[in-house]
């Protein structure tokens, strides 16, 4: 008589913790069986126990990046990197903060696509080639002795008239996990938006898929819009996610209707969640990857939370030499396809890779800020069967170095038997030399253009609008990272800095990202302390 209610306590103190997500459902299960088996009355607190609300899983999914270590020059005088024109980073660290009231996991946060999710008013190029490569150095916030170059890229810009023919292909995640309103509702919007901008040149087809793949719209010319918004405006979600077959079956289709010399795209609209068919990460890498030598590039638009697959979503597109975008709002996709829609659609140039050649007589040391896994061997710069990144008209590319020049003090110890490079006859007017080189679309064969970087600089305060916004927006990313190369900069340092470039600022992109930084320090652990 004793034992029964002591173990409906027990049972009923489980059912507590469980609720308050302190003890996991598997051992209140084992509490049930206890009673059941002493022939408790339990029938009613199992039956409060199921209908409870359970947690939701979160199974994000985000590639692993491992900060860029600190080269010395004279060991190691070559950087290589691919260029990265992708920013679905920034939005969804965005969502993360406003949405989700929480600071992002530290792997979402990749620092390039944090600084070009804004545009630079870099000089629009001028010569036989199709953007402009500029340089700017300026003293470091983070280290005292140390430098920042900046190497800024301006594509020549195309209006929506000018652009060649456009063969498009809607791919569209119909599946169960979308039905939620910042998934398939959203997606509408997005498609929406594009498809009002088409033009009778323009062709559409639409692919979704679910437990199984259909082709909702046949190639559609831009001129019959209300047929395509029809088809559009009826989509539902459900069922599985088989996303490999539906992928082969838009490929076939963005072939059937290829435009020779035209635009070739396939733009996915999912969370990325791929749970029937080949799921296997690498195996759907690897076959957009071939698919793109067709000549039909793949982008991908992010959407959703708890079970949004990132990585896969940044990859696919790196793969299929297209754009990665999350829309975590109507804005933003205003933002992609509507003010940016040629940048987003129309490449000028292809598998363009950066290498900088650092001067030994004056840097020491360097480190390359952000594209962790845009980095490239230095072999890989010459060799034209290697893949990088693609540039759309009007994008602009920005990439930082932070570099410690000769006779200071750096991040790293002095050697004690490698003699500084002190020759009299050494080149003491550069820093570094930039080589940028690229495919014109539709080409093989790579073109080379260079530029030294001088060796001089300016005190941040009387840097461009442009760079002090950029190195603010470094900082933040840094910053969120866990601040390894911050040093003394806090999130007040950054907020001032952003707020000294806030202009200009057409769309308000910037002072979204002063908000930005004032609720990342508000839920930072700097914010409680005393």
């Amino acid at each position: 008589m004793i034992v029964k209610p002591k173990l409906l306590v027990v049972s009923l103190s489980g059912l507590l913790l469980v609720a308050c997500g302190k003890m996991p459902a598997q051992q209140m299960s084992m509490g049930k069986m206890a009673a059941v088996e002493v022939g408790m009355p339990a029938p009613s607190m199992v039956n409060a126990y199921e209908s409870m609300p359970q947690p939701i899983e979160n199974t994000e999914n985000y590639q692993k990046v491992e900060t860029n270590p600190v080269y010395v020059v004279a060991q190691q005088p070559v950087s290589t990197f691919s260029v990265d024109v992708d920013t679905g980073s920034y939005s969804n660290v965005r969502r993360f903060l406003t949405r989700e009231g929480q600071l992002p996991p530290v792997d979402a946060v990749r620092i390039e696509e944090m600084v070009n999710y804004f545009n630079y008013d870099y000089p629009n190029p001028t010569g036989q080639h199709p953007f402009s490569v500029n340089t700017e150095v300026v003293n470091s916030p983070w280290q005292p002795n140390a430098k920042i170059i900046k190497i800024g890229i301006k594509a020549k810009d195309l209006e929506m008239k000018q652009l060649p023919a456009a063969n498009l292909v809607f791919l569209v995640d119909v599946s169960g996990s979308m039905d939620a309103e910042n998934k398939l509702p959203l997606v509408k919007k997005t498609l929406t938006l594009l498809t009002e901008q088409l033009r009778p040149q323009d062709k559409v087809t639409i692919v979704t898929y679910a437990s199984g793949e259909d082709l909702a719209l046949a190639p559609t010319s831009g001129a019959n819009k209300d047929k395509i918004l029809k088809v559009i405006h009826r989509l539902k979600a459900d069922g599985a996610t088989s996303g490999e077959r539906a992928i082969q079956l838009a490929y076939e289709q963005a072939q059937k209707s290829y435009i020779q010399g035209g635009i070739n795209r396939i733009l996915i609209a999912t969370d990325g969640d791929f749970n029937v068919g080949i799921t296997n990460f690498e195996t759907l890498k690897g076959m957009i990857a071939e698919k793109r030598k067709s000549g039909i590039s793949f982008s991908t638009f992010g959407f959703g939370t708890g079970n949004y697959d990132e990585q896969l979503m940044e990859q696919l597109a790196d793969a299929g030499d297209g754009n990665y975008s999350y829309i975590d709002n109507e804005r933003e996709a205003e933002k992609v396809l509507q003010r940016q829609l040629s940048s987003t659609l129309a490449t000028v140039a292809q598998d363009v890779k950066i290498q900088v050649e650092f001067n030994p007589a004056t840097v020491k040391e360097y480190r390359l800020i952000g594209y962790e896994n845009r980095v490239l061997k230095n072999e890989d710069f010459n060799n034209d069967r290697v893949d990088a990144g693609d540039i759309g008209a009007g994008h602009t590319v920005t990439a930082l170095y932070e570099v410690i020049p000769v006779g200071q003090k750096g991040w790293l110890s002095e050697s004690r038997y490698q003699a500084p490079s002190n020759s009299s006859k050494a080149n003491k007017q550069e820093y570094a030399y930039v080589n940028v080189r690229y495919k014109q679309p539709q080409k093989s064969q790579s073109v080379l253009l260079s530029q030294p970087v001088p060796a001089r600089s300016v005190a941040l305060a009387q840097a461009s609008s442009d760079t002090r916004f950029a190195i603010a927006v470094a900082s933040y990313a840094q910053q969120l990272r866990g601040g390894q190369y911050n040093a003394n900069m806090k999130w007040d340092d950054i907020l001032k800095l952003a707020q000294s470039a806030a202009l200009p600022d057409e769309f308000g992109l910037r002072a979204e990202f002063i908000d930005l930084v004032k609720a990342a320090k508000s839920l930072s652990a700097e914010s409680v302390k005393p």
